[in-house]
Formats: C-alpha cells, sequence, structure tokens
C-alpha cells in the first residue's frame, strides 16, 4: 500500500521519505535537492563531513526548520506540520544536547515526563540505570559522555518508533560507545527505524544495514551495505607487460603503483573485464578483495582514508623490489 505525500509515492515499508529538499541559509544552499528514503527496521547511517548538510536534515525531520522547497516526512507525517504528532513516536539526540544544567538527572527527566505519554519515567529510570549515570548528580556537574549520555536516555524513553541520532556517541568512552551502538540492532530488530549521524565509520559498519553519503548538501550515494560492498572492490596484480587500460574495468576511484605492483580501487567493476584481465599474460599475483566503509566513504567523498591502515597494501612480499617510488592517485 501507498500513499501520496505531495511530491513522491510513500511506500508502507518506508519509515522516513525524503524528496527533494531546498534550504538556504543567507543566501547559501545547505540542503540542495536533498532526497532519502529509510525503509522501516533499517539502521541507517548518515555519513559526510562536518558542514555537508546532516544536522540541518535531522532538524528537518524534528519539525525545528521548515525547508524552502520539497517534502520530508516520518512515518507518513509531515516534519513540519505534524511536528506535534511526532514529538511522541520518534526520539532524538541533537549533537550538542541543550539542558538545564541546574537539575539533577532524576529531575530533567520527571521534568521531560511531563511533556509525554505514561510509561516515560519509568523507562528514563531504566535507561539511566542502563548508561550508568548518577541519578543525584547535577547536569553541571557531569562529563561531556555523561552529559551525552542524559540526553540518550531522554531520547529512548518515549520508546520511539524512530530514533533520530546526530552524533550520539560524542564523548562517550569506548566501551559505552559499542554498547550503544550493537544496541540498535536489538532496537532494529523490534521494528523501530534508526537514522544516524556519525564519524565513527568503523564502527557503524559493524551496525548499520544502510548508508547515505552526504555532499554540499545533496546525498551522492545510497545504497545497503551489502550493496555498496558489492559496488566497490580493490584489484592488485604484478603487471610484467604494459599495464591494461583500468577504465575498462569500471570507475576508477584509486590508483596506487609500486614497481610492477599496480593496485585500482574500482566502482561498479565489470566482472568479464576482470576475468580476462586475470587471465592475461604477463599478469600474476592477481588478488581481489572486497573494501571496508571507510574506504568506500573516501572514494566517493574525494579524500582519503582517515587512516593510512584502513587501506589495504600489497600482500605479495617484496612488494617494493623493483625500485621504483610508490605513486598513489586520487580520482
Amino acid at each position: 500500500m501507498t500513499a501520496f505525500t505531495g511530491a513522491k509515492l510513500m511506500s508502507a515499508d518506508d519509515a522516513i521519505v525524503i524528496d527533494r529538499l531546498r534550504l538556504k541559509y543567507r543566501a547559501k544552499p545547505v540542503l540542495d535537492d536533498f532526497s532519502l528514503t529509510v525503509p522501516r527496521g533499517a539502521v541507517y547511517a548518515l555519513l559526510g563531513d562536518n558542514g555537508a548538510g546532516k544536522s540541518t536534515t535531522m532538524k528537518v525531520l524534528t519539525g525545528q526548520i521548515r525547508a524552502d522547497r520539497g517534502t520530508a516526512t516520518v512515518l507518513g507525517f509531515d516534519c513540519w506540520a505534524k511536528a506535534g504528532i511526532l514529538r511522541h513516536r520518534v526520539g532524538y539526540v541533537p549533537d550538542r544536547p541543550k539542558l538545564y544544567d541546574w537539575m539533577t538527572v532524576t529531575e530533567i527527566g520527571w521534568f521531560t515526563a511531563g511533556f509525554h505519554k505514561t510509561g516515560f519515567q519509568v523507562r528514563y529510570d531504566d535507561w539511566v540505570q542502563r548508561l550508568r549515570l548518577d541519578p543525584k548528580k547535577r547536569l553541571k556537574d557531569l562529563s561531556k559522555g555523561g552529559y551525552a549520555r542524559v540526553g540518550l536516555a531522554l531520547a529512548l524513553a518515549p520508546d520511539p518508533e524512530v530514533l533520530l541520532l546526530d552524533e550520539p556517541t560524542s564523548g562517550l568512552d569506548l566501551i559505552t560507545r559499542r554498547e550503544f551502538l550493537g544496541s540498535l540492532v536489538d532496537f532494529a530488530a523490534e521494528g523501530r527505524t534508526i537514522l544516524i549521524s556519525s564519524h565513527s565509520i568503523a564502527e557503524l559498519e559493524r551496525t548499520a544495514s544502510h548508508a547515505g553519503f552526504v555532499k554540499d548538501g545533496k546525498v551522492v550515494l545510497a545504497s545497503t551495505l551489502d550493496g555498496l560492498r558489492s559496488r566497490f572492490r580493490r584489484v592488485a596484480m604484478r603487471c610484467a607487460g604494459v599495464l591494461p587500460d583500468p577504465a575498462s574495468l569500471g570507475t576508477v576511484r584509486e590508483t596506487v603503483r609500486t614497481g610492477r605492483f599496480v593496485q585500482y580501487l574500482l566502482q561498479d567493476p565489470d566482472p568479464v573485464a576482470l576475468d580476462s584481465l586475470r587471465a592475461m599474460p604477463g599478469v600474476t599475483d592477481f588478488e581481489d578483495q572486497a573494501v571496508g566503509l571507510e574506504e568506500i566513504y573516501a572514494a566517493v567523498m574525494g579524500t582519503p582514508p582517515p587512516t593510512a591502515s584502513s587501506r589495504p597494501r600489497p600482500s605479495v612480499p617484496a612488494a617494493a623490489e623493483d625500485g621504483y617510488a610508490e605513486e598513489e592517485v586520487w580520482s
């Protein structure tokens, strides 16, 4: 069953539908034909550099900002017109929560419960315990991580169908961060939908079911994680003769040469062309490897990976024995 949302047909299987959003701030485009569909039950990672438009998107979805053009719906409701209804069905953690710092952890939960339905306080107290918070401590005396955990507890207490999380693990210690990200899978298994913006790309790879890459206010690539992994491959080989034309293999995102060894990071590789290359005379030590989400992010965004160690190197012994300097080219 589908419903017409004004510009785009929305499926009952979609929790969030954003269609061609445009928003300017001081005449500068912040969102530029931004479109994204998040299916129900997904853990959807929204990835992009600072200033790409991720936080603005979250504010549109929570009814804090009205877009200049386009539509945005959550659970079939317009995010601006029906923000009051969605407040009881959507949990939200901003990147910088602003709370009444003079209150204690318990008091902020009691205060917020007055704006929500029955059961909020009980669930909030449970999350305070699970997140290892001191109920009697004032918010102004909490660490950055403790303050962030209060925001998480408040967002989870309404028992929301949709969770919008903008850098929710910022300031959390390693153990708490991994426990929380791991719990997102359990939330999704219960039928909840999670849209999470984060810089912890490697950790999200273990949790997310989908990913969308945001650049300059646009979604430039969106897919399931399995779909992304199938579209990007790293091919390495030793070539004794003339190097093959990499353009025939797929879209080349990166080239690394070390002597007679060459690596290509390919998007949408041609399997027939790869098989032909493997059998080509003079080509040995051929490897075809999957790549991680960090490498895909770097390829799509046009920036080097966060760490040099995240990029596999040629595994063939004595890769630099020919004495050539390494050359690296980013497409």
